[in-house]
């Protein structure tokens, strides 16, 4: 476009965040009762982060292995893993929390107690089955779809002239994956892969529907208990853009970071 320059604009819009944090947070230090509100809820910090982290991995994991699926040389392969994306990406992450803590869950249980029951084991319960695991294990479901077409799209966008290349050089499948081809999507992944680290962290409040102790839940049980809904759900609100903000703040100065090394 005429007049644009490649110079970045200066983040106002983030001094106006700060400042309305700044005042946020002075306002609750200054109020007794929402650093009360404030101690009780940053307690379910650990637990958001430790929810994301772990469903995002395991997520990772599994989408680049319905990546390579969707991309195997194997009709029934490629059939199977659009089958499970296009399925998993149809569902409301609420409804596959609800599904999975409630329907797969117990049905788990119970085939892992036949399988215990037939060489002499003592059965577990599905109350063992904590609602945590069951809220990882969905958003790890969820999310290994949605994952599975930003790595399918990274590892489509190397020249097909440098895997053959490779091939003509002696290395395997492994080999020109693990040299050649990963090393050189991630870094179109990424900027879609942060996107979505950042849209779980705003999703792991829906954990919350499972009675799992994370930031909303707390925000939610501290409010029925003071009626200051107001204040409760305004700090909510900050301990999430907190989170997410500085998040996205980070991955844009890595993204900056890979393309500065790129045009050297």
């Amino acid at each position: 476009m005429p007049g644009r320059t490649d110079t970045p604009d200066f983040p106002w819009w983030l001094l106006a965040i700060i400042a309305l944090g700044a005042t946020a947070c002075w306002r609750i230090a200054s109020d007794p009762l929402g650093a009360q509100i404030f101690a009780t809820l940053f307690k379910g910090v650990q637990v958001t982060l430790f929810v994301t982290a772990v469903g995002f991995s395991l997520a990772s994991i599994f989408g680049l292995l319905l990546a390579v699926g969707l991309l195997s040389r194997y009709l029934v392969l490629r059939q199977l893993a659009r089958f499970y994306v296009e399925i998993i990406r149809g569902l409301p992450i609420i409804v596959l929390l609800l599904y999975v803590a409630f329907v797969f869950a117990p049905a788990l249980v119970s085939l892992w107690n036949a399988l215990r029951e037939a060489i002499g084991l003592d059965p577990i319960r599905p109350r063992d089955f904590s609602l945590l695991w069951r809220a990882i294990i969905a958003l790890t479901i969820g999310y290994s779809a949605f994952l599975a077409e930003v790595f399918r799209a990274g590892l489509q966008s190397i020249d097909r002239g440098q895997i053959e290349a490779a091939e003509a050089l002696g290395l395997n499948g492994r080999q020109r994956f693990r040299h050649i081809v990963f090393p050189q999507a991630i870094r179109t992944i990424l900027p879609p892969l942060g996107n979505d680290f950042v849209a779980m962290i705003k999703d792991s409040s829906l954990v919350s529907v499972l009675g799992v102790l994370d930031v909303t839940q707390l925000g939610k049980v501290t409010a029925a208990g003071n009626f200051r809904y107001f204040e409760t759900y305004n700090i909510v609100a900050l301990i999430y853009l907190t989170l997410t903000i500085t998040l996205s703040i980070l991955l844009r100065q890595l993204e900056h970071r890979l393309r500065r090394r790129d045009r050297r």
